[in-house]
Order: structure tokens, then C-alpha cells, then sequence
């Protein structure tokens, strides 16, 4: 029996007559919730405050970029390198190449691999778009498996079945920070002898069994764009315990050229780019990491607080961690609104009635797997090229993943910066979604 349908049964009488009478018992400030009016009906918002800003500038980030203008070495010289070995050490990595954003992170450590046309690369359904972009950059073949809905990320007891002798690698993707079964996509990579690329640009400080998910796998990739728990505005990183992969992955990025000047390692792959971070960027990064463990605890306490709440209102899913995942960066606070139990109310009328009560929430994803972009680019004239004709009409029917097209119509997102704000504000927020679901036929209506 799934999560969902246990959570059901266990919840049946606590539903009721009114629908979220009880969530008093569990919610602070909630007692009389079915009586108060949602503010979409006219009543008073839930959350009235606001929440922190992002990015949190402070004194030291505008002393950093001061003192890099006036160095007047902009190029990776000074910051870039002091970033790179901070980095890796706060991670449990040996080496770390700073890119110039987590797209490009990706791209190099598939670059770094040899991926090109005739190889396929597994990803997951339920990602931004970069993780798919970059496969079809090197003109290899996206390949999806299928998402774990409770958790939204790859499901793990599918991955096999999607693997042929034209796979050359899979990117397990740590969404909103929440961390993949490492330990079976590992154990099928390596009986396979297939490279792991683990997209992490979403969970900074995140951790499967103690260790950072950057350490896991051939490669971890991290993005430092402007809504990211660390963040330069733009930005990457690609962290290796593999010398030779840090070798192939800085040579990759930096045009060809050698890593460590006394390495025997000679990049023979023919194709190289630019993309090498800033000293700008780097110091930026050196000043907000000085505050980065700080802020990870606060969104894990009001994370798992919020969670206590809204686990106990019918309706409500929080995204499931696997037992492996002991840090949780929680660059977004994910759960599944599930419109039968909140009496037929469309997921877009919940996220209008939330936003009244001043939650600010997205809807998240749509399936990336029938995205018009890559459709487009698997119809071109260099796919059909290289696949053929019959290998492109096949396409969309072997990539079918039917967890995820109802992921993508449950899913709700809230940004991590809500997740630094007070407890009280928690408790708001599970407030606000109480008043919802009491009043829910009302609001379907009006």
C-alpha cells in the first residue's frame, strides 16, 4: 500500500464534517479555523508579515567586489582558486572546478566523459530544463526515468529497465533539495560500469548518509544563479574525488589547458569551451558562505516544523525523504495538493487562495519529458542524422513516465527563502492552508 493511501486511512476520522476542524489539535493559532473566512472570501489573510529578502547582501560582499575592482585581476587569479579549495573542503571533496554556472558544470562534466552523438544519458522527467539541454548540447540522446512521486525525484526501481549498451551516463537530479536513493542508483551505475553526474545545483549542503551529495558519484554540480541557498548571481562548480576527472573537467572549461602544469594529463578529446568563473563571482561566493551552515539549519528546523503541520491536513502531501538523506537543503519546500481531498478544488484555485492568505507558491514543473524545445531538437535535421528516422518516432512512447504527469499536476513549490523566515510564520502558513480546505466548496464555487 502507497504513502498516499496509508495517510487516507489512518486519516479518516480525523476529516470529519467540516474538513479541518481538527487541524486545532496540531496547528498552534488554528483553534476556530473553520469559522474564519479565507481571504479570498473576504476574510483575513493567514500571513500578513514578509518574509526575508534573497539574496542577503551584506558589508562583506560589497567590500569583496570593492577589493577585486581594485586588484584589477579579474580573471581567475587570486578568489577563483581560494573558492575552489573551500568549496571542495566543505563538501568532503578532494578537488573542485568553479564554472561559470551549474549549466556549464553539467556540460563540462559531460564533456569531460567523452559524450557525444550515438550515446544516451538518463535523467529525470522532473528537473529545470539545463539538465536535458546539456545532453542534447553534446548531441547525445536524453533518456527519462520515470519520477517517485512521494518524493519527486527519480525513481530508483525504474532506472535499470532504462539502460542499454548506448548508455553513457546518468544524472540523478537532487530537486529542491531533496537527495536521491544514492545508494541503488550507485550500485546500478557501477554494475553497469555507467558514470553518475549528480545534478546538485539545487542542494547545497545537502547530504546522503553524512556526507555531501556532491561527493557521491563521478561528479556533483552545483549552481550558484541567484535563487540558490548560496549564490553569486551566476555561477557553478563541479566537485570529484577522481584526480583525473578534475583534470578532464578543468581542461574541459578552460580551453583546453592543464589543471596542475606538472600533470602528465593531456586533454586529446578535440573539444573544449570557456567556462571559467570570475574572481567577482568567487568572492561574492567566499563572503556568503561565511553564513551558509547558519542558514541551512533554520530552513531545516521551520522545514520539519511545517512538515509536523501539514502532514496532518488531508489533501496535503509533503515530498518523502529516503531514509538515506540526513540533510535535507531544502532550496524548496515541495508537497502534493491532491484535489479529491480538499472536495474537488483545482490545484490553481488552492495556489489563488494561498497567495490571498500572503503564502507566496508556485505550481512547479510541467512534464519536461513533452517539452516542445526538445521535441524540437530531437526532430532536427542533426538528431535524425544521427539516430534515424524510426529512433526519433520512437522517442516519445519509450520516454512515457505517467508518475510524473500527475507529480506535475499535484506539485506545489515554496522558495527556501520563505523557509528562513519565524515559526510563527510556520504556523501561518499551515493556518492558511487549514482555512482553505474547511472552506474549499465555497471557494470552488465563487
Amino acid at each position: 500500500m502507497d504513502q498516499e493511501k496509508r495517510s487516507r486511512l489512518n486519516r479518516r476520522e480525523f476529516v470529519g464534517a467540516a474538513g479541518a476542524v481538527g487541524v486545532a489539535m496540531f496547528i498552534p493559532a488554528a483553534r476556530g479555523v473553520a469559522a474564519e473566512r479565507p481571504a479570498i472570501l473576504g476574510g483575513t489573510p493567514a500571513q500578513r508579515g514578509t518574509f526575508p529578502d534573497w539574496p542577503q547582501v551584506k558589508e562583506s560582499d560589497i567590500e569583496a567586489i570593492r577589493k577585486v575592482t581594485s586588484s584589477g585581476q579579474w580573471y581567475r587569479a587570486v578568489y577563483v582558486p581560494q573558492f575552489e579549495e573551500e568549496y571542495a573542503r566543505l563538501n568532503q571533496a578532494k578537488y573542485c572546478v568553479a564554472t561559470a554556472s551549474g549549466t556549464t558544470a553539467l556540460y563540462c562534466s559531460l564533456g569531460a566523459l567523452g559524450i557525444g552523438p550515438g550515446d544516451e544519458v538518463i535523467v529525470p522527467p522532473y528537473t529545470f530544463m539545463a539538465t536535458v539541454t546539456v545532453v542534447l548540447q553534446h548531441y547525445a540522446l536524453p533518456v527519462f526515468v520515470d519520477s517517485d512521486r512521494e518524493t519527486f525525484l527519480m525513481d530508483p526501481t525504474k532506472l535499470e529497465a532504462a539502460i542499454t549498451d548506448r548508455t553513457a551516463a546518468i544524472i540523478p537530479v537532487h530537486i529542491g533539495g531533496n537527495v536521491c536513493d544514492m545508494d541503488r542508483i550507485l550500485a546500478i551505475a557501477q554494475k553497469h560500469n555507467i558514470p553518475v553526474i549528480g545534478d546538485a545545483c539545487q542542494a547545497h549542503l545537502a547530504e546522503w548518509r553524512g556526507r555531501s551529495v556532491g561527493s557521491w558519484g563521478t561528479t556533483g554540480c552545483y549552481s550558484f544563479q541567484l535563487s540558490k541557498n548560496l549564490c553569486s548571481g551566476e555561477g557553478g562548480a563541479i566537485l570529484t574525488n577522481d584526480e583525473e576527472m578534475a583534470d578532464k573537467c578543468y581542461a574541459f572549461h578552460n580551453c583546453a589547458r592543464k589543471r596542475n602544469p606538472a600533470s602528465r594529463f593531456v586533454y586529446r578529446l578535440g573539444r573544449n569551451t570557456n567556462a571559467r568563473m570570475t574572481e567577482f563571482q568567487a568572492a561574492i561566493l567566499l563572503s556568503q558562505m561565511a553564513g551558509i551552515k547558519e542558514r541551512a539549519d533554520i530552513r531545516t528546523a521551520n522545514a520539519d516544523y511545517l512538515t509536523s503541520m501539514l502532514r496532518e491536513i488531508p489533501g496535503i502531501y509533503p515530498a518523502r525523504m529516503y531514509e538515506g538523506c540526513t540533510r535535507n537543503a531544502y532550496h524548496l519546500y515541495m508537497f502534493r495538493f491532491v484535489s479529491e481531498e480538499f472536495g474537488g478544488l483545482s490545484r490553481s484555485q488552492f495556489l489563488r487562495a494561498l497567495r490571498a492568505e500572503g503564502v507566496p507558491v508556485a505550481a512547479g514543473y510541467s512534464p519536461l519529458n513533452k517539452d516542445q524545445f526538445l521535441l524540437d531538437a530531437l526532430n532536427s535535421r542533426g538528431y535524425i542524422r544521427v539516430y534515424g528516422k524510426e529512433t526519433i518516432a520512437a522517442w516519445p512512447e519509450r520516454n512515457q513516465c505517467p508518475e510524473n504527469d500527475k507529480l506535475c499536476a499535484e506539485g506545489i513549490w515554496m522558495a527556501q527563502n520563505v523557509l528562513l523566515g519565524s515559526r510563527e510564520q510556520m504556523e501561518q502558513i499551515a493556518k492558511a492552508v487549514a482555512k482553505i480546505r474547511a472552506h474549499a466548496g465555497e471557494i470552488a464555487k465563487a
